[in-house]
């Protein structure tokens, strides 16, 4: 027996890194997934690969930017198997490099609205359809960079702020109706972004790995396993928290 057998569940940005991970691992531990990607391709290869581990998934194209993409992404999934259990709201951009005083008006206005309003969007859907089913768990993911500044990403960390915030405040005005929702911050991690940065520039890497106490970058199957435990009953008194999983980052 698995530990989310038979759940319903939704990621998105699941076309890789930690939402492809995540998708995986759902499977693997015997739930049905709705993989959502803006990529067709990226994310059919993440429906493929989960139904390698014996899962039921499709893949539903969507920009969680987009109020119909989100709607009819989560009727989807309602529709192929008549109810959505958990959802992983995954999809985010880092946005460009830049000061608070050299960012420009367009990178602030897609950094919000894929990392902030996507997250919203996507809980308005998945609440609503878990309000009229009796329960359900969501987990959002924040970053390290939604607890601490970050320099030279004040978009990206303006809207990861944002996204630990409208998790708390989801997540009290749910607590009576059996829905838990819950972020995930992640610290250092090795998706497939991070480590073409790595080969790209070998001072990023040395930096970056600097500032992981547990003196590596974490695998996104580590930010997997947290998102499955936050689904599972294990969690059932889990609510409303942001919880790192940064090997030590935010401690010191």
């Amino acid at each position: 027996m698995g530990m989310l057998d038979g759940k319903v569940t939704l990621v998105t940005g699941a076309g890789g890194g930690i939402g492809r991970s995540t998708a995986i691992v759902l499977g693997a531990a015997g739930a049905r997934v709705m993989v959502s990607d803006i990529s067709t391709r990226r994310g059919e290869e993440t429906a493929r690969m989960v139904r390698e581990t014996g899962a039921q998934a499709e893949f539903f194209k969507a920009d969680v930017s987009r109020a119909s993409d989100v709607e009819a992404m989560v009727a989807a999934a309602v529709k192929r198997w008549g109810r959505l259990d958990c959802a992983h709201n995954n999809a985010g951009i880092s946005g460009n490099i830049a000061s608070v005083v050299d960012d420009t008006e367009e990178n602030w206005d897609r950094t919000l609205a894929v990392d902030l309003k996507g997250v919203w969007l996507c809980m308005k859907y998945e609440i609503a359809q878990m309000l009229k089913q009796g329960g359900g768990s969501i987990v959002n993911t924040a970053s390290t960079a939604g607890l601490l500044g970050a320099v030279r990403m004040g978009a990206y960390a303006a809207a990861k702020h944002g996204v630990v915030g409208l998790t708390r405040t989801a997540a009290l005005e749910c607590a009576r109706s059996n829905i838990r929702i819950n972020a995930i911050c992640p610290g250092v991690v090795g998706t497939p972004v991070i480590l073409q940065w790595f080969e790209e520039n070998e001072r990023l890497k040395r930096s970056m790995i600097a500032q992981e106490p547990i003196g590596r970058v974490g695998n996104p199957e580590e930010i997997a396993n947290a998102v499955a435990w936050l689904f599972s009953d294990r969690a059932s008194f889990v609510t409303g928290a942001a919880i790192p999983v940064d090997g030590g980052l935010t401690a010191q």
